[in-house]
């Protein structure tokens, strides 16, 4: 996804004379091509990311397209009242991107892992939440932040998320993307862990049973024409998510059904537990710490199919 994205921004550097990259002292070679046509709309402003997320705001309220980017719980966490005062409360343009989202950073301790991120983000209003399923996700949803008019947060994986799409797709913010037909249970999933629920379908669909699984690419605003849809047609929705269970997609959905009047059905939540994580390892190791995982999945569906 990094490389994706680092293209993509050369390119709108390159387009757009008003698109302004800020970096929190991280992808200074990533960003080699982008310098070169950026020139002086780069700014590493090192360690200070409170401070960056100011200046974005500012240059956004300037007439600049700026997008920040660094790692994701240093523009996030740290970042929360500079977020919500500078940048929401005004609704400037600023697009936040939050590299290694997850549980990508898990081998650098807890301190790296954001499970939490689009729990807080979500509480702002006007802001939006974007989380790519795959390298050319991220680039049709920068194209798309550069288009919308206020804050956007981009959450990205790390490296090495196999390709979904054949080509770039066209983002709307708000709407999901179907990325397969079934009649027997719906999986609703969003940002890095795409890929591995199409996975636990196929998992589901050996053991004789179809699902639909429909990539949520925006938290916020949430589709809820496609969650009224999915509601009426399927007994259970699982959901799954490299976040916390508490305040993200989850949340979300769970949020939202509360609200409804009609039948509602049976939710199942595939996150991480309300806990820090104090052991160390790969980010393989971190997922299925949580159950995060294609058989965890699969196991969940077909548990609830069989009652």
């Amino acid at each position: 996804m990094r490389n994706n994205f680092a293209a993509e921004v050369c390119e709108a550097c390159g387009d757009d004379e008003r698109v302004f990259l800020l970096s929190g002292d991280i992808g200074n070679r990533l960003f080699d091509n982008t310098k070169e046509v950026a020139g002086n709309r780069f700014l590493n402003c090192g360690i200070a990311e409170q401070s960056m997320m100011s200046v974005a705001a500012g240059l956004a309220l300037s007439g600049f397209k700026p997008i920040v980017y660094t790692i994701t719980p240093f523009t996030t966490y740290r970042c929360f009242e500079q977020i919500r005062v500078d940048v929401c409360y005004h609704e400037a343009p600023v697009i936040i991107v939050g590299t290694g989202s997850g549980l990508s950073y898990a081998s650098l301790g807890p301190t790296h892992h954001s499970m939490e991120d689009i729990a807080i983000l979500r509480t702002l209003p006007g802001m939006t939440i974007f989380c790519p399923a795959d390298p050319l996700e991220v680039r049709g949803g920068l194209r798309a932040a550069l288009k919308h008019d206020g804050p956007v947060y981009i959450r990205l994986g790390k490296k090495g998320e196999p390709h979904l799409h054949d080509d770039v797709p066209e983002i709307t913010f708000g709407k999901s993307i179907t990325m397969r037909e079934g009649e027997d249970i719906a999986l609703i999933t969003t940002g890095s862990v795409v890929g591995m629920t199409l996975d636990a379908a196929d998992q589901i669909k050996e053991a004789g049973y179809c699902a639909r699984v429909e990539n949520f690419h925006t938290i916020k605003p949430l589709d809820t024409e496609r969650l009224t849809e999915l509601a009426q047609k399927f007994e259970t929705l699982v959901i799954i998510e490299e976040h916390g269970t508490i305040g993200g997609l989850y949340g979300a959905v769970a949020e939202w059904l509360g609200q409804q009047k009609e039948t509602k059905p049976r939710l199942v939540s595939i996150g991480s537990k309300d806990e820090f994580l104090h052991e160390i390892g790969s980010q393989d190791f971190a997922r299925k710490h949580y159950g995060i995982s294609t058989e965890n999945i699969a196991a969940a569906a077909l548990n609830t199919l069989k009652d």
